[in-house]
């Protein structure tokens, strides 16, 4: 083999890159020490972009065509290596291929709980796990953000680098979208939809992709958190009193037989009696309506127990006032209540 052989079996001349893998996100192509020739070809096919890297600077990228490399399609590179006269000799460079397509089906989740603020509840600890569609959008970023200068990058090595970062940026978006626990928990098949628009600005800004669909699959919250949302589907039903009445009758049937229905029957008759005690202005055996009451005072005058009126005030279906440990109730939410 002569010298003009041999040189020219050192040049690239066709740069491609086929991928058969269905998992790879970047490869650097193995130019084994060679260098590029003058108008090598370079083919970029769909669902992939060609990044060339010259001494750690990022310089041209290339989509999906075909290209003869000259100076006037390395206008950045050109600009990094100095080139004065053009491109006349044969050059040195990395070059990354990108895979954009869509992957699909990576799961994600909270390895420890995510600490939320609630307006009902205060601090609350949630933890969460669904899946999440991605592609890349920004190849320069995600390969110095993500993929490095690995020589083959694969999605599972970004699911397990993203882990904690999804993680991070769900927690991020669910304290700024403010959306209270017991919706988090209770609707999670929403959540994802929600929390999409808020999920993709952090994740493209900061790693160059972008995720096409982010599903909650679950959200578990402390057994306290789980007792109110149960308490609340319960209760979804009952607009007032004496529905709430009828419910608890309702249970007490089911569980107790006869004698509880005869309970529940004082419980309804004592309730009428309330109302009509409260439309009475003298209620209080003065002149005067009582304005502020304890729950034991609505209590006696609603004909229940004082737990079932703090349970009312917690669940929100009865309007009243905490003060430090104790609920107060006006007798005109009462008489809301009972409308």
């Amino acid at each position: 083999m002569g010298l003009k052989d041999f040189v020219t079996g050192e040049l690239i001349e066709i740069i491609e890159w086929v991928d058969d893998s269905r998992d790879t996100l970047s490869f650097r192509f193995p130019d084994s020490d060679r260098e590029i020739k003058r108008g090598a070809q370079l083919i970029v096919r769909e669902s992939q972009a060609a990044q060339f890297v010259y001494l750690g600077q990022f310089g041209d990228t290339f989509r999906p065509g075909k290209y003869r490399l000259t100076t006037d399609n390395l206008p950045v590179l050109t600009k990094l290596k100095g080139w004065k006269y053009g491109l006349e000799s044969p050059f040195k460079a990395d070059i990354y291929f990108v895979t954009t397509r869509l992957f699909t089906g990576n799961k994600w989740g909270t390895a420890n709980p995510v600490m939320m603020h609630d307006a009902e509840f205060g601090i609350v600890r949630l933890r969460a796990f669904g899946t999440y569609d991605f592609r890349v959008t920004n190849v320069p970023h995600f390969l110095k953000e993500v993929a490095g200068t690995d020589d083959h990058f694969t999605a599972d090595q970004f699911v397990e680098a993203m882990r904690s970062r999804i993680v991070s940026v769900f927690s991020s978006a669910l304290a700024t979208s403010r959306i209270p626990a017991l919706d988090a928990a209770a609707r999670y098949g929403e959540l994802g939809d929600a929390l999409l628009p808020l999920v993709n600005p952090i994740l493209a800004d900061r790693y160059g992709v972008e995720l096409a669909s982010f599903v909650v699959e679950n959200v578990s919250v402390p057994p306290d958190v789980e007792k109110a949302i149960d308490k609340r589907s319960g209760m979804a039903a009952v607009g007032n009193l004496n529905d709430f009445i009828k419910y608890q009758l309702a249970q007490g049937l089911e569980a107790g037989g006869p004698r509880v229905a005869g309970l529940g029957a004082e419980m309804a008759v004592g309730a009428t009696v309330a109302q009509q005690m409260i439309n009475q202005p003298g209620a209080n055996g003065g002149g005067t309506p009582v304005d502020v009451l304890t729950p034991g005072d609505a209590a006696k005058l609603l004909g229940v127990s004082e737990a079932d009126v703090v349970a009312s005030l917690e669940a929100g279906e009865l309007k009243g006032r905490r003060i430090g440990s104790q609920w107060r109730v006006t007798r005109s939410a009462i008489d809301q209540f009972m409308r």
